[in-house]
């Protein structure tokens, strides 16, 4: 069994590294796509206020301030992930300054940020006009004013935070494209009539079909990776091993699911017009260009529910938030769940004809 599909597995890679167009394609792409983000939206960020609040505010020089012009409030729940997140994001110089009302009026705010210090200007000379107006006398008790909390940390662009998004996109293309097309083509000009004579079975021919892509997509997609280091100085927190970990479980569930398209179509027309319409909705959804924190509740419903969205999720906390093996072990478990799933599915439907 396993000599036939290492000459399967033999032949895929021949045809690909044959096809010089399609392979500078594959690592130009992404490379130009990286390098037009960080020229467009490299720049310093614009001095626009972004205020975060826990719950409602509950003194008058905390309204006063949230009253500014020129100053956006960003909702945030009253839970620790909510929290943890909107420190994080102050840190990455996201949030000029976060406030939690309900917790003595304490609020985070990097140092480093100019807009930072700025906005905690604002609060604490908001914080001693309310002062003034009530007049205290000596023998109120003394106020002592919101307790300041310290969250350092670099301001991140958004070429930092796409990047992780561009390479998932380039791993779902390179998938869905590598092996949905090209089985269709097969079938259409007789290929898999031809290999029905021989003992290849379809799971052989599929098995040599995935392990055949995934060293393409994963050799593309870190060659991509190294490129970008040295052309950006872009973050790289988390570990090496559970980012090449995410991603290959990406790849097989990306992978998994367009041998499950081609596993019938005879037109590489209906073909591409099927993965387009796989494709595009997990683009637009799945958070590779803007954030889902923001959309409607149907919008971030079906956002979940889309494989991309997780390798995206799990690759930007690794590489922005320093997560480990351990922290992205569920979407990791996940993914290769849907690519076992979808694997077996594509193994019943396939027909050589």
């Amino acid at each position: 069994m396993w000599s036939r599909i290492l000459a399967v597995f033999t032949a895929r890679n021949r045809e690909f590294y044959r096809d010089s167009a399609g392979l500078t394609w594959n690592i130009l792409m992404p490379v130009m796509m990286i390098l037009a983000f960080a020229f467009i939206f490299g720049g310093a960020p614009r001095d626009l206020l972004k205020v975060a609040v826990v719950g409602q505010a509950t003194s008058l020089s905390q309204q006063a301030l949230l009253d500014t012009p020129h100053i956006t409030i960003v909702p945030v729940e009253a839970t620790d992930a909510a929290l943890a997140a909107a420190v994080g994001k102050v840190q990455r110089h996201q949030l000029d300054l976060l406030l939690d009302p309900a917790n003595g009026g304490t609020y985070w705010v990097n140092p480093d940020s100019p807009t930072g210090v700025l906005a905690e200007r604002l609060l604490l000379g908001a914080e001693a006009m309310a002062r003034t107006a009530r007049q205290q006398t000596p023998d109120q008790a003394p106020n002592m004013g919101p307790e300041r909390r310290v969250a350092s940390g670099e301001a991140l662009t958004y070429a930092d935070w796409v990047l992780p998004g561009v390479l998932a996109m380039n791993v779902m293309f390179s998938s869905l494209w590598g092996v949905g097309w090209v089985v269709v083509r097969y079938r259409k000009n007789g290929v898999l009539r031809r290999l029905k004579a021989t003992p290849l079975r379809p799971f052989e021919f599929l098995t040599a079909q995935v392990l055949s892509r995934l060293l393409v997509v994963l050799g593309a997609s870190t060659f991509v990776y190294f490129a970008a280091t040295l052309i950006l100085d872009f973050p790289m927190r988390g570990s090496l091993v559970a980012l090449l970990l995410v991603y290959t479980a990406g790849a097989l569930c990306m992978i998994s699911l367009g041998l499950t398209v081609a596993a019938r179509l005879r037109t590489e027309e209906l073909a591409d017009g099927l993965l387009n319409l796989l494709s595009w909705p997990m683009l637009l959804l799945s958070g590779v260009w803007f954030s889902m924190e923001g959309t409607t509740a149907a919008a971030r419903l079906l956002s979940e529910l889309m494989p991309l969205t997780h390798l995206v999720n799990a690759a930007r906390a690794i590489m922005l938030d320093g997560a480990g093996v351990i922290d992205v072990l569920p979407q990791i478990g996940l993914l290769l769940a849907l690519a076992g799933v979808l694997l077996t599915v594509a193994a019943r439907l396939f027909r050589w004809e």
